[in-house]
């Protein structure tokens, strides 16, 4: 890891896993000793995660192990609750794949530790030789939902939302109701529309994969078909609270101005068309004008509605400046293993 003053600063990892016995031991192993708690929770992996990772006997570690399979979101759960148990300051997110290097937490952490951001994500579109390295399926996928989760989470201002690499200040933690996080793949977005409801700021750092000879558990069909749905709720979900309940500006006013108008608009029309269709009239230019005009209005508010909602990403950040700790004894406990 690149020089960077952890000192009095406690940063832990969680590592949800899953069949991945062919790779924790590399990726626990790849972990800086700076970094002083490791949260390895094996969400019911069928292999052998559990067993390599007690034989690495890592004091750092603390071993959870679910009894049911839960799905990745649902690990982080349980693992963002085990970090506030432990008062850790910062928690990172890293895939037991290993297909997140750890050279890159340095960068990861700096704008936390210094204050600028509440989370860093990693961002694996920053280059076209990061994009050579991704493969295709993943390419394609991802393209497909960025747009769609930007709209929803209010963050216009990162370029590769589905990226699971990401670090949080745990006062961020604090304030999300982690029972709401997703449990299964939405879990990364999920996550964002949670942050974007709560205002916090999140930085990207340019920071490319590296994959190996892994089969993608993408699934295009389920992402294309399935995430729809559950961002158009999500982003209902910030609108409301963002611009109804926390706070209410010229975007709140716009929005329930425009919706009537268009909704308005569209049922004049379609109420002169059934009934013109059926007497064999063409409708008069003053009803068509009372239909078009009020549909007109109403795009350009939700326009300008838009256009604030992007320059209102998120710029101060909610965390406190963090307080370095005294430095304690090197002494660090065996590593603990329980079972859910």
């Amino acid at each position: 890891m690149q020089a960077l003053d952890l000192s009095g600063v406690k940063v832990g990892v969680v590592i949800p896993c899953y069949k991945v016995e062919r790779h924790i031991e590399s990726v626990i192993r790849g972990i800086p000793e700076e970094i002083s708690a490791l949260i390895v929770v094996v969400d019911a992996s069928p292999d052998g995660t559990r067993a390599a990772v007690e034989k690495l006997a890592d004091p750092r570690v603390t071993l959870i192990v679910h009894e049911r399979n839960g799905g990745v979101g649902s690990a982080m759960r349980t693992g963002f609750r085990e970090a506030l148990r432990q008062q850790l300051d910062i928690v990172v997110k890293m895939d037991g794949d290993d297909q997140m290097d750890p050279a890159h937490l340095a960068r990861l952490l700096a704008p936390l530790v210094e204050g600028h951001a509440d989370v860093t994500k990693c961002n694996r579109y920053s280059s076209l030789s990061s994009l050579k390295q991704m493969p295709v399926i993943r390419i394609i996928g991802n393209a497909g939902l960025t747009f769609l989760v930007k709209l929803a989470s209010g963050y216009w201002n990162n370029f590769d939302p589905a990226n699971g690499y990401v670090a949080l200040r745990t006062s961020v933690i604090e304030r999300l109701e982690l029972e709401r996080l997703p449990r299964r793949y939405f879990f990364e977005s999920g996550l964002l529309i949670a942050l974007g409801i709560q205002r916090a700021v999140v930085l990207d750092v340019a920071a490319p994969a590296r994959y190996g000879d892994e089969r993608s558990s993408l699934s295009i069909p389920r992402t294309l078909l399935g995430f729809p749905p559950r961002l158009l709720l999500g982003f209902v979900r910030r609108v409301f609270w963002r611009y109804f309940v926390h706070d209410f500006s010229a975007v709140s006013l716009y929005l329930l101005l425009g919706i009537p108008l268009i909704a308005f608009g569209v049922g004049y029309a379609l109420y002169w068309m059934a009934r013109n269709r059926a007497a064999g009239e063409v409708a008069p230019a003053g009803d068509v004008m009372l239909a078009a005009m009020p549909i007109i209005l109403g795009v350009q508010l939700l326009l300008q509605a838009a256009a604030l909602d992007i320059q209102g990403v998120p710029r101060r950040p909610l965390s406190p400046p963090l307080r370095r700790r005294p430095i304690e004894g090197s002494t660090r406990p065996g590593p603990r293993t329980q079972l859910q």
